[in-house]
């Protein structure tokens, strides 16, 4: 070996390249799910990093929109806030100060996104809820109800309301006996009277 190659530098070889490393699956707490017939419009994180969401139930004939707000730690579920002696829907102002006021307090952990039913799950669901309100109903025959009735199934159900008023008309043709359906001449709305049912 002569002198001169001790102070010859070689190229160093080049390391075989690494692999990406594979991407770690995080839980899913709800920044991307968009729930079939909720369609999210605000989210909000509580004090342990789950998700509490503000989402869209329902537009009446003249344009208002309705929200609900749902922790996705705890079981949280609201669709109405307290104005004098009365409970309203929520307009998206009111929905997000909820939203807010129980993300600054709740430390739930994120829990599994509620699964979507299949059909016939939710058909089962929604019959079952429409009965309940039958016989709940035995003292007040004369009290319509309408989608807003169903807002707190919603994340449940996870179905549109479109859905929802084709199953009611169905179980209506099929059982006359437990729902009515009449159609509001003013507005064009459907409307929905389950009638009173033996306890």
């Amino acid at each position: 070996m002569a002198l001169i190659d001790l102070f010859t530098r070689k190229p160093a070889t080049p390391a075989p390249p690494a692999e990406a490393p594979e991407p770690e699956a995080w839980p899913e707490i709800g920044e991307t799910w968009k729930p079939e017939g909720l369609p999210v419009a605000e989210r909000y994180y509580n004090q342990a990093q789950a998700v509490v969401l503000v989402a869209r139930t329902d537009q009446d004939p003249y344009g208002t929109s309705y929200y609900l707000v749902a922790c996705l730690g705890c079981h949280f579920l609201s669709t109405r806030t307290k104005h004098h002696s009365f409970y309203i829907r929520y307009a998206l102002g009111q929905a997000a100060e909820a939203a807010n006021a129980h993300a600054d307090t709740c430390r739930a952990l994120p829990r599994e996104l509620p699964p979507r039913p299949d059909e016939d799950t939710a058909r089962n669901l929604l019959r079952s809820w429409v009965t309940d309100m039958a016989r709940r109903n035995l003292l007040h025959p004369d009290t319509d109800l309408d989608l807003a009735e169903f807002d707190s199934g919603r994340l449940e159900l996870q179905r549109t309301n479109e859905w929802i008023q084709t199953e009611l008309e169905a179980l209506a043709a099929e059982r006359s006996d437990l729902l009515v359906v009449r159609r509001d001449d003013r507005t064009g709305t459907v409307r929905f009277r389950a009638r009173p049912l033996p306890r």
